[in-house]
């Protein structure tokens, strides 16, 4: 080879101009679902948004308060948001856990924590020696960590306790009771959640990921990277898709790796690096692992709806949400029994009239007092040996007993009377009616 051929000058590769920013960012908006989901979480369980109190054997869904024997409407509420979660898993992909999941707002949140206490320790103290900055650091970190685990762990616990009842216990460093042990409980393993395991969690444990490997199909919505082959390929190697990602892989090796969450923040990483050289990003969110599409498609197709399974999903949701809605708005807020109590037909009171037994109970299902009046119809006369009509009930109270139902005697040849007992709640529309039959003697002794 001559000297000519090795001193050659080398083609030189044209720089091109840079690209504008993008127009989509993905981590901002992922960080402000993160907080709308996270306040939430917290606001739920004390706006009866949605709640389990499991000592008094309730279910708070929608601000509704709802009894153990109200089973239609549970049914309803947690078929709604048992597909809801799987429709965005066949729709969607992973995206459930990269914008709303507790465990990795959490995860990531306790990961910027432990950022801020190593730069905070940099900052304000330059002059000390390594070791002290890194004990300061954790020393800090740990500090924040526990107070928000216990700020969390009782937020956790609220979910089945009621968040009044709990926070006296945790004035008062229960540890004896089933609330307080909970508490303590759920408080060391949010702490050693977000010390130790974090996104571990996802990978090892949680079975969503895992289930989502079944739910998929050639139309999920996931994170693909698309290059070139040999020497076409645009990617420059510098891996900082690699170092964002909270999950700590490489897209570029599959998108249907089983840690990847879709959360985009490779999306925003390769978009910054190459753009600077006036080239567009390689990685993107792609339905199935069909190129990303050149042209503006239709609404429905960019919602996911791209074919008849997804429709029926919509449509399968949309019947489960309305029959919650109709459960809940046929729902009476005061439950109200009436039954004979056939252990006596009748008896005959000193002053002449006739009394049968009637089982009664009146259950105040809102969260204020109301009150329940009562009155018979088809029998003059008759009342209700009641202690107060109308029955004033607190929320949630019960009553419940067998009182007397009176009615002066009717010499008409007949024994049997057919009456209806009616009552109505405070702010009803109507009264609920209850038909029975009223047995007297056939004459008077």
């Amino acid at each position: 080879m001559s000297i000519q051929e090795d001193t050659a000058p080398k083609a030189r590769t044209e720089r091109l101009p840079p690209l504008p920013p993008p127009d989509k960012v993905y981590k901002p908006t992922r960080k402000r679902f993160h907080l709308a989901f996270f306040l939430c979480f917290v606001a739920a369980p004390f706006t009866n948004l949605m709640r389990f109190d499991i000592p008094r054997q309730r279910f708070y869904f929608a601000g509704q308060e709802l009894w153990i024997s109200e089973f239609a409407i549970i049914f309803f509420a947690l078929m709604f948001l048992m597909f809801v979660i799987a429709a965005s898993a066949i729709i969607h992909g992973r995206i459930y856990c990269s914008y709303a999941c507790p465990q990795m707002i959490f995860s990531e949140w306790s990961q910027g924590v432990e950022r801020w206490a190593k730069r905070l320790a940099q900052q304000q103290l330059k002059a000390a020696s390594a070791r002290i900055k890194n004990l300061a650091s954790r020393g800090l970190f740990y500090t924040v960590l526990l107070v928000a685990s216990v700020f969390l762990a009782f937020v956790f616990t609220s979910y089945f306790v009621e968040p009044r009842d709990l926070l006296g216990r945790l004035l008062h460093f229960d540890l004896v009771t089933v609330g307080g042990i909970t508490g303590a409980v759920v408080t060391v393993i949010t702490f050693l959640d977000f010390t130790l395991v974090r996104q571990k969690f996802c990978t090892t444990v949680c079975p969503y990921g895992y289930i989502q490997g079944m739910l998929q199909d050639k139309h999920t919505l996931l994170v693909a990277y698309q290059d070139g082959v040999g020497e076409t390929k645009d990617c420059i190697e510098c891996k900082k898709c690699v170092r964002v990602c909270e999950m700590g892989i490489d897209i570029r090796q599959s998108p249907y790796q089983i840690e990847c969450v879709h959360c985009g923040d490779c999306i925003d990483a390769c978009e910054d690096i190459l753009r600077k050289v006036g080239k567009p990003g390689l990685i993107h969110y792609a339905w199935g692992d069909a190129p990303k599409a050149a042209v503006k498609e239709a609404w429905y197709l960019r919602w996911g709806f791209r074919d008849a399974k997804r429709v029926v999903i919509l449509l399968i949701m949309t019947f489960y949400l309305v029959g919650l809605a109709l459960a809940l708005s046929f729902r009476r807020p005061v439950l109200v029994e009436i039954n004979p109590d056939r252990s006596t037909l009748f008896k005959v009171l000193e002053d002449g009239r006739a009394a049968n037994l009637i089982r009664l109970k009146l259950a105040n299902r809102t969260g204020r007092t109301s009150q329940v009046r009562l009155w018979v119809e088809g029998l003059p006369g008759a009342d209700l040996a009641l202690p107060a009509n109308p029955v004033v009930l607190k929320p949630g109270e019960v009553y419940a007993g067998t009182v007397e139902l009176r009615a002066p005697f009717v010499q008409d040849g007949q024994d049997v009377h057919h009456i209806r007992i009616l009552a109505q709640a405070e702010g009803a529309r109507k009264a609920d009616a209850e038909e029975l039959t009223f047995i007297t003697p056939l004459k008077r002794n």
